[in-house]
């Protein structure tokens, strides 16, 4: 059954792919799969292999791939992606020795692949379970193990018309789980090779902290932020920062009008769509209050890591035919991706987007800066949101006066301010190791 729906799903592509770019690009993508590794495989390498499904995996497996670069040089890694929206944005990251798509899930294509990279390991990352090639390489003896994985009851194997597919995990040699309850759920169908080590993405935002430029925008943020956020209290002439990422219009909808009726309020937008309807629209939004685009602004960055910027931060310069300055703006919109890590160092509250959608984008990634971070309704699903609020650290809104009374309270408590942005940078950092736990067990020896 299995692989009838992957055949339909393979058919489905094909039809798609004429008339959808993201498609097109996947379908292309898989199907040059192939030729990349005939290209690139070298003969007698040792290859370690992770495949994250898109972005978000990535930057979970990141921590996991440059520590295996560094304790064991001597292995090659090989990294894959299911979606272009992965791919294309890290198809030259440079921790992988070789990137590409992953082949759709048939038998002939798992065969072909691991004949042609003959992996020693395999890092699976967070919901990736395909069925044939697990099988494969249960086969061939070669160890595969699902990280920051998360385990739900709803989810297909642990349903009765499900127990079929659900064998697919038995294929496993090791789950490193985020939680309790996946290891109660596991185990409620014998699997008990688990380990809970948490979600190597706290790692993760903590490496980005860590390498962080400065951005030098005395118009937008206040000096020192992330120093600013370590003290009992919070000066009450400092510059007040609004930072909202990753924004979707129902977001920007409630946020802009509060900031609309509170212009002592810096405001900066790194909405999760950047084109030029979606641009456009926030402007009109804003009515009267003053904003600049983030391209549009002269020499905005200033690095301060060490006087040297890092290979995998030079992309994020603004392009240097960009002028105009900031000068007389009190909004700054980001249109152009990379910045999003490092601009929330400098907020004196945080705002996440996606919650009156799908579900929230990554929290922690602002949290690790040790500010307040909210977000909106549709979080339950998101265990770092549930942890956040239970810390004190997140808190959640469901409409314009939700948010309009928070944000009332974060400008005239600074203590309750300060008090958030702790409890949230602590709740990071206590959340940190899970690379170094799943690494110890599972590297192999030299």
């Amino acid at each position: 059954m299995y692989n009838l729906i992957i055949y339909l799903y393979l058919l489905g592509v094909a039809v798609a792919s004429r008339f959808n770019e993201k498609v097109r690009k996947m379908w292309r993508g898989e199907r040059d799969a192939f030729r990349v590794l005939r290209e690139k495989v070298e003969p007698g390498a040792r290859y370690v292999w992770f495949h994250a499904a898109s972005l978000g995996e990535f930057e979970q497996g990141r921590p996991l791939m440059e520590q295996l670069r560094r304790e064991r040089p001597d292995l090659k890694i090989l990294l894959t992606f299911f979606s272009p929206s992965g791919y294309e944005v890290r198809k030259n990251y440079e921790g992988a020795d070789i990137i590409c798509y992953l082949p759709l899930d048939t038998p002939l294509n798992a065969r072909r692949f691991l004949r042609l990279i003959r992996p020693e390991m395999v890092f699976f990352i967070k919901y990736e379970f395909w069925y044939n090639y697990l099988h494969i390489l249960k086969h061939r003896k070669v160890p595969a193990y699902s990280v920051s994985s998360i385990f739900r009851e709803g989810q297909v194997f642990f349903r009765w018309y499900g127990r079929q597919y659900g064998r697919v995990l038995k294929c496993f040699t090791h789950f490193y789980v985020q939680n309790e309850k996946s290891r109660e759920l596991l185990a409620s169908i014998g699997l008990t090779n688990v380990t809970i080590t948490g979600d190597t993405r706290f790692d993760r935002v903590l490496q980005i902290k860590l390498r962080a430029e400065s951005l030098e925008f005395s118009d937008f943020t206040a000096e020192n932020r992330s120093e600013v956020s370590q003290h009992s209290t919070l000066n009450s002439q400092q510059k007040k920062v609004f930072v909202a990422g990753s924004s979707w219009p129902p977001d920007e909808e409630i946020f802009i009008r509060y900031f609309k009726e509170h212009p002592e309020w810096t405001l900066i937008i790194a909405p999760h769509v950047i084109g030029e309807d979606h641009l456009q629209q926030i402007e009109k939004m804003l009515g009267d209050r003053p904003s600049k685009r983030f391209t549009k602004a002269k020499a905005p960055l200033s690095p301060r890591v060490g006087g040297t910027i890092p290979p995998f931060h030079k992309s994020i310069v603004a392009p240097s035919g960009a002028e105009g300055g900031a000068s007389g703006a009190s909004v700054l919109i980001i249109d152009c991706f990379g910045l999003l890590s490092s601009i929330y160092r400098y907020a004196t509250v945080t705002y996440v987007g996606g919650g009156f959608g799908v579900g929230i984008h990554n929290t922690v990634e602002a949290a690790v800066w040790g500010v307040p971070v909210i977000f909106g309704p549709n979080n339950e699903k998101f265990q770092e949101a549930q942890e956040l609020k239970a810390c004190g650290g997140g808190f959640e809104i469901k409409s314009y006066d939700d948010f309009a009374r928070l944000m009332d309270r974060f400008a005239s408590d600074p203590q309750f301010t300060a008090a958030a942005g702790r409890a949230a940078g602590q709740y990071v950092e206590q959340k940190a190791g899970a690379t170094k736990k799943i690494l110890s067990d599972t590297l192999p020896k030299m």
